[in-house]
């Protein structure tokens, strides 16, 4: 099981742990929300875990920082979309394949990406789940822009 640690200060200012344990549930086949800002720089004044929200596409372009896990369940296809966002995907376990209109490269655990808002898809070729871990914000269009 995943752990999620936050940290903060407690009443007299001095650096804390302020949640430890499991992260917010996933949300269906997608994934889960592990934190988001609505502002760069962030806050980091409050004491509160971050609101609840579902997984959606929307919130990538609305929320100004996101860090989530996402789950690839076996043999699954996504849709092919673009974001106005720079996601940093660093892979928990298994694998999945990263489509580009150009071609695939296949990523396993411990590998590292960045996907600068071009026109993606993922695929699960396994008979195994895939996750990743994945922090996204906002960036200026390239290409035609979002598609989501």
């Amino acid at each position: 099981m995943t752990r999620r640690v936050v940290t903060g200060l407690d009443e007299q200012g001095r650096s804390t742990v302020l949640l430890d344990g499991p992260p917010i549930p996933f949300d269906g086949a997608w994934g889960g929300i592990i934190w988001h800002t609505d502002a760069v720089p962030a806050s980091n004044a409050a004491q509160a875990d971050c609101k609840h929200v579902p997984f959606d596409f929307e919130l990538m372009h609305n929320a100004s920082s996101l860090f989530m896990m996402m789950e690839f369940p076996p043999g699954q296809d996504q849709f092919w979309h673009a974001t106005n966002t720079i996601d940093y995907i660093a892979m928990i376990e298994g694998e999945i394949v990263l489509e580009l209109e150009t071609g695939e490269v296949l990523l396993k655990a411990g590998d590292l990406a960045v996907d600068r808002g071009v026109l993606h898809s993922w695929r699960n070729d396994t008979d195994k789940p895939a996750r990743a871990a994945i922090v996204t914000l906002p960036a200026h269009p390239v290409g035609k822009g979002a598609t989501v």
